[in-house]
């Protein structure tokens, strides 16, 4: 049996990781071990962060919506409940998005839900 040589393979396998740590400062884009464990730690985060971005707008349109909603005399809570008990199913990202461009739409939105307990 033919004797296996991994000299191509980790060869291959260093270039990959080194790639992706380009950019990186010192050895960390030119030393494999340092630069292999940068990439991971950069991969984990990436990972991570992009399931916290959604949790980070529905935040930010949830703010938005309770801004509007206290400019037209109702809070949050009772806006989401409202709509929610005069049937309207919207997403909080069209609300806040309707807040924003769309003032008179929301104010109307905001007194079907103010009548609708």
């Amino acid at each position: 049996m033919a004797r296996v040589k991994k000299g191509v393979t980790a060869h291959r396998r260093h270039k990959k990781i080194l790639k992706l740590a380009r950019g990186y400062r010192g050895s960390k884009s030119k030393l494999f071990k340092k630069a292999n464990e940068t990439v991971m730690k950069a991969l984990y985060y990436a990972r991570r962060d992009r399931r916290a971005k959604k949790g980070e707008f529905r935040r930010l349109w949830i703010t938005r919506i309770n801004a509007a909603a206290r400019m037209n005399g109702v809070s949050y809570s009772r806006l989401m409940s409202g709509l929610r008990v005069a049937g309207i199913a919207i997403d909080r990202k069209v609300l806040s998005d309707m807040a924003i461009h769309d003032m008179p739409a929301f104010a109307k939105l905001a007194e079907i839900a103010k009548s609708a307990k």
